[in-house]
């Protein structure tokens, strides 16, 4: 038996910050209306050349370099993002040909803001299959590129950024069970009905509309909290746990009320649920890895601590994921 070990993480935030302050005017807003409606006080923006590919090579990078692995380790490349640079080659082998990695395979993955959840799911199951012994996953986003900036009910929520975890294959010890790191389940669902609610009105495929993110706030905050309470309870009873054992939710970092939601379903105090939607706004398939990499590099997140991942995007997708780390 064959399991997958976090083994390191990384992130990258683009170098320019934009408050609320500086955004509010071209939008005819407040920093007090975006705060209140959101919990949203900052994010970063990508310059031209921090690019998805540039972002998501520094986010791997760091991640490589806290499991003490180099390119030799890595024989897969799964990265999420719904901005890739190009329509092909794949933005993962981009990152795979910029960290000098040169065997095995990459690809691409796109389920919003989901993203992240899907190809860890993807690159376990390859890990447990034999097919895969080391898997950088990421998630990387440059929703500027995609913003109607005219449109406050949507530019203020998004910004860009990269987050990676470095998996290693590891043989599982006999009556470990539950208590052995690595990642215990993940949980995928989609129900294509609801792709309305959350699109992007283009794609490269379509000249005439290059596209920019349209959403349904109302509609999309009605399905978020109860569809994620399934999916995480789900999760809970696969492993045979209970919310008491959760030492970490990691959510996606949507909107504060959102998230805040999800912590008083599940009975956590609000020092154990991640929150960086303040700093980063919503990242998309970026936003899990990063606050991931956030209470990893402060300290909070132990080795031996269950952590809890969940998320809702576009499509619409949600998932969830169980991680012993």
């Amino acid at each position: 038996m064959i399991r997958s070990i976090l083994a390191g993480i990384g992130a990258y935030l683009p170098k320019r910050i934009v408050t609320n302050a500086e955004l509010a005017p071209s939008v005819q807003s407040s920093d007090a209306w975006i705060t209140e409606r959101t919990g949203i006080r900052q994010r970063h923006i990508a310059s031209a050349e921090e690019t998805c590919a540039y972002m998501a090579t520094m986010a791997a990078a760091a991640a490589l370099r806290d499991a003490g692995a180099t390119a030799a380790d890595v024989d897969l490349v799964v990265l999420a993002t719904s901005t890739p640079d190009q329509a092909f080659p794949a933005t993962a082998l981009r990152v795979q040909a910029a960290l000098g990695i040169h065997q095995g395979a990459g690809f691409d993955l796109s389920a919003a803001c989901s993203g992240f959840i899907y190809a860890l799911s993807v690159a376990d199951a390859m890990i447990r299959a034999g097919q895969a012994r080391g898997a950088l996953v990421i998630g990387a986003e440059v929703y500027s590129r995609i913003m109607n900036w005219q449109d406050r009910t949507t530019c203020v929520l998004f910004g860009d950024g990269a987050g990676a975890v470095f998996l290693r294959a590891t043989a599982a010890t006999p009556g470990e069970g539950k208590a052995a790191a690595g990642v215990l389940s993940t949980h995928l669902h989609a129900d294509g009905r609801l792709g309305d609610i959350l699109y992007v009105d283009g794609a490269v495929g379509r000249p005439d509309k290059p596209g920019t993110l349209v959403m349904h706030g109302r509609e999309v905050f009605r399905h978020a909290v109860n569809l994620m309470a399934e999916v995480v309870e789900e999760a809970l009873v696969a492993n045979g746990l209970g919310q008491a054992d959760i030492d970490w939710l990691i959510p996606h970092q949507a909107n504060l009320r959102i998230i805040n939601g999800m912590g008083n379903k599940l009975g956590l105090a609000a020092e154990r649920v991640v929150k960086t939607v303040d700093r980063h706004a919503n990242t998309s398939a970026a936003s899990i890895p990063l606050a991931l990499a956030d209470a990893y590099e402060d300290g909070r997140i132990k080795r031996g601590d269950l952590l809890l991942m969940e998320a809702l995007g576009g499509g619409l997708t949600w998932a969830s994921a169980l991680v012993r780390f």
